[in-house]
């Protein structure tokens, strides 16, 4: 890990810059993979699972067998922590259910609004040496909660052909009923355009690597809703004298494990806490099976340290981090001041980890910055608002005229007379 020592704000800007392929290469690639599913469907995705998974399926539909199976697969624990963690999440999203008042804005003008659940919705989870089956409890307990009427799930097979046993028994349990063995790019366009087996979607969830996130940005240009940017994964860490530098190795590593291009920082102002992370880190990482990912990312992450924790601070919403870990004295007063993050952690006893899985708030988070204009995955990204309106001959009589007024200076005089002649009507009525 780089060691930066005060550095200047002229040079955050560099400091802050994520990792990243090389973007004509990654356009031209995603672009050319989208095309190819959307004109040739089924027969493009046989081919990329092919290339990019290395298995000869000739169907990629996941069989109800295959689910059945994978349910013997899991041990008693997993099987009980998954439904703790459902609940936990179920109970965090369904305190997300408010009821719309009708409010009168006027005399005899009435407005309110209705949630509306987005109807099909394409869910991506990502697979290969790490299954995320946490992601599908993430993203199918609030579908479930909003009433959408069709989950559509892509996974990537692994080199047997199938899909990880968590993810289906996760899947069997929360009623996700079609399932299908596509990763990548390839999945999104599947979702997006829609092929002889996988139903089109109307609104596109879930994180991924730089190659999903690029293909979700290009589906939405063409109208396929998504989430939000869910790339590479990255946290910051705040922290003082008062933490522990063995918590927050840990807290980085874990970050670290999750791909070459993760992204990790630590910001402090006490000098001796930097090299007793580092102590922690080496002596944690001697036990860590995915040690290999977690070196290479590490070698592009930074320890900086500033002239104080406000100054830290400050750096961190510049950088606007997918996840944010506090661990100060004064938390309440440090958090007072975070304004740009996907999600919070505070205090020395909140690892990130546990927002990942079971505390019940979303991971699926902005990352790449975009944590300073979205939100990360909630209730009501899986709805969509309709707002009404009726006027009674009271109501368009009281701001009938106003309409009118702004409509002529708007230089559109249907839009005026559209009131005016229902105000005339009324006048006529009432004589």
């Amino acid at each position: 890990m780089k060691i930066i020592r005060n550095p200047a704000p002229y040079t955050w800007d560099n400091l802050i810059r994520r990792p990243a392929l090389e973007t004509r290469l990654l356009d031209k690639t995603v672009r050319s993979i989208l095309e190819d599913v959307k004109k040739n469907g089924d027969r493009a995705i046989i081919q990329y699972n092919r290339k990019f998974s290395g298995v000869d399926l000739e169907y990629f539909s996941v069989s109800r067998e295959e689910v059945n199976r994978a349910a013997d697969q899991i041990d008693t624990e997993l099987k009980s922590a998954i439904h703790i963690a459902a609940k936990n999440i179920e109970a965090f999203h369904r305190s997300q259910l408010i009821p719309e008042k009708k409010v009168e804005t006027t005399s005899g003008v009435l407005c309110w609004r209705k949630q509306v659940a987005i109807e099909k919705v394409g869910l991506y989870i990502p697979g290969g040496s790490a299954p995320l089956f946490s992601t599908l409890l993430m993203l199918a307990i609030p579908a479930k909660i909003a009433g959408c009427a069709q989950i559509i799930l892509c996974s990537p097979p692994g080199k047997n052909g199938g899909l990880d046993a968590a993810i289906l028994y996760s899947a069997q349990f929360l009623g996700v009923e079609q399932i299908y063995k596509i990763g990548g790019a390839q999945s999104i366009a599947a979702m997006a355009y829609g092929t002889e087996t996988v139903p089109a979607v109307n609104k596109v969830f879930g994180p991924g690597n730089q190659y999903v996130t690029l293909a979700k940005q290009m589906v939405n240009l063409s109208g396929t809703a998504i989430d939000l940017p869910a790339g590479p994964s990255e946290v910051a860490v705040i922290a003082d004298k008062s933490a522990s530098a063995s918590f927050i190795a840990a807290d980085l590593i874990a970050q670290a494990e999750h791909g070459l291009d993760s992204q990790v920082l630590l910001l402090t102002d006490h000098e001796p806490l930097i090299k007793n992370v580092q102590s922690e880190i080496e002596k944690q990482m001697a036990d860590l099976p995915r040690a290999a990912i977690a070196e290479k990312s590490l070698m592009n992450s930074k320890l900086i340290l500033f002239k104080n924790i406000a100054e830290a601070v400050t750096f961190s919403n510049h950088f606007a981090p997918e996840h944010l870990i506090v661990m100060t004295r004064n938390t309440d007063l440090i958090i007072s001041e975070i304004t740009n993050a996907g999600s919070v952690f505070i205090g020395e006893w909140t690892p990130e980890a546990a927002g990942d899985y079971a505390s019940g708030t979303n991971h699926t988070l902005p990352t790449g910055g975009f944590a300073r204009s979205y939100s990360g995955v909630s209730l009501d990204s899986f709805y969509k608002n309709i707002t009404f309106q009726k006027l009674s001959p009271a109501g368009i009589q009281n701001i009938g005229p106003v309409i009118s007024t702004m409509a002529e200076a708007e230089q559109l005089a249907g839009h005026a007379n559209s009131v005016n002649i229902r105000l005339k009507a009324l006048s006529r009525r009432n004589q």
